[in-house]
């Protein structure tokens, strides 16, 4: 069971990190966010 939450747990971070890095610098402005800050909010997905 550990393996495929690992697993779920990775795709959700890559898909994550890929759809804000997809996003402009204006539209990650807008909400709030820096492009540094996407790893760690990717992270912060995951955990919930």
């Amino acid at each position: 069971m550990n393996v495929a939450r690992s697993f779920n747990n990775w795709r959700k971070y890559r898909q994550t990190v890929a759809e804000l890095g997809r996003m402009s610098s204006r539209e990650l402005d807008d909400l709030g966010i820096g492009r540094d800050e996407i790893r760690t909010i990717a992270r912060a997905a995951i955990a919930r």
